[in-house]
């Protein structure tokens, strides 16, 4: 399995980002879905983080739903 080094899409609420990822296997193309946080870190550099409190399930909802609405459409044109 190979991954693109540029993401197909990347939708954000918020704070929140969902990057997809189209990959091609032996039965041809597929699409996968990495949500992230951003985030400062002590020293002040940007980090993604990979956990959701509470204030961010709202917006993590609205691009798991965005996310699976675009996958379906590029979906169907493979």
């Amino acid at each position: 399995m190979a991954t693109n080094n540029k993401p197909a899409n990347q939708l954000r609420c918020g704070n929140i980002k969902a990057t997809i990822w189209e990959n091609v296997s032996e039965n041809g193309p597929f699409f996968s879905t990495t949500f992230s946080r951003p985030f400062k870190d002590q020293s002040g550099a940007w980090r993604n983080g990979t956990s959701f409190g509470l204030n961010d399930l709202e917006a993590l909802v609205t691009v798991v739903r965005e996310a699976k609405e675009w996958i379906s459409a590029h979906a169907l044109k493979h």
